[in-house]
């Protein structure tokens, strides 16, 4: 396992972040492993070398944060780790226990803190900008947690590049922490970020660090059309963001292509299709979400996968733009 610094910081993370949503509790997802099955899990990514683990204070409802931080106690070694989580969604019904304002992020950040058993959280990013909060109140309160050493670093997820370079400048120009990463949705159905956002990312000097690397399992080969009944995973029959995030017509012609990539490299589809993420320089470190062994043994292997040029260009080839507005993308002003 190779490391990179994170952005133009002195952070060190490894190539893949391990993913954390698949575990904590299947009352909140159905495909979610229970923390004695996820042990096994954390046990494998830290014996790979992975030190980069991601996780939400909305996953499991607090569970993933509990799992996290029980496991990484456990098997790893804290100072090594870096621990990133991340707030916004509603952990409750009540009219503030959701969005970015001062109240709800000073209060969640604590609940994080608690729940992951640390005293700092390493990356605290938010999941989606709010529309109700003015971007200044959402900078200042995330800074306040830094100066307080509550966080180290702060990083950001999902957004038009207009938004957060205007984030960006907000924090440079009031002498706040600034965001360091960038948590995006991007694979090889889902390259809109290659517009501006990355551009713009490696001007700024923010990590990148996707999140669906495998479009859902859709680039693993695992996934049929969305709605067919005989699809392979519980994820697969069960998550309705298929029916907003891959439903492009030239979708079947990429994953055509992975495979036909896969079948001359001999090598499983997610491997390949990892690569693929992996190699764009302006990407830092996939976020790998795992439920079975061999995915993640899968993610650790494509880090030795050297694609050529024109195994790039045949995957890429058959890719068709799509419309700027993606779902969970806020704008923000309601």
């Amino acid at each position: 396992m190779d490391y990179k610094r994170l952005g133009d910081t002195g952070l060190q993370v490894s190539e893949l972040c391990f993913g954390c949503m698949s575990f904590g509790s299947s009352a909140w997802r159905p495909w979610v492993l229970e923390p004695a099955d996820a042990e096994p899990f954390y046990k494998r990514a830290l014996e790979a070398g992975i030190n980069f683990f991601d996780t939400a204070n909305v996953y499991s409802n607090g569970a993933s944060e509990e799992v996290t931080g029980e496991l990484l106690r456990k098997h790893g070694n804290r100072d090594e780790l870096v621990i990133a989580t991340k707030v916004h969604f509603p952990t409750g019904p009540g009219p503030n226990l959701g969005g970015l304002s001062r109240k709800h992020i000073e209060q969640a950040c604590e609940a994080s803190l608690r729940r992951l058993g640390v005293d700092t959280i390493d990356l605290y990013q938010i999941h989606r900008l709010d529309p109700h909060t003015p971007p200044e109140e959402m900078l200042a309160a995330l800074d306040s947690l830094v100066q307080k050493g509550k966080v180290r670093y702060l990083g950001a997820s999902s957004m038009y590049a207009w938004e957060f370079a205007k984030l960006l400048s907000l924090s440079e120009r009031n002498g706040w922490a600034r965001m360091v990463a960038m948590q995006d949705h991007y694979n090889l159905l889902a390259r809109e970020e290659e517009r501006e956002m990355h551009s713009l990312c490696e001007y700024e000097g923010v990590g990148v660090i996707p999140w669906s690397p495998l479009a859902r399992g859709h680039l693993a080969g695992t996934r049929k059309a969305v709605g067919d009944e005989s699809n392979e995973t519980t994820r697969g029959q069960t998550d309705g963001l298929d029916a907003f995030l891959y439903t492009a017509e030239s979708d079947a012609a990429i994953i055509d292509a992975v495979r036909a990539v896969a079948e001359r490299h001999g090598r499983p589809m997610a491997q390949v299709a990892l690569a693929w993420v992996s190699a764009k320089p302006v990407v830092t470190a996939p976020i790998i979400g795992v439920t079975k062994m061999p995915q993640l043994d899968d993610a650790i292997a494509s880090l030795e996968i050297e694609l050529t040029e024109n195994d790039i260009a045949e995957m890429e080839a058959p890719y068709v733009p799509r419309r700027a507005t993606e779902l969970g993308r806020p704008s923000l002003r309601p």
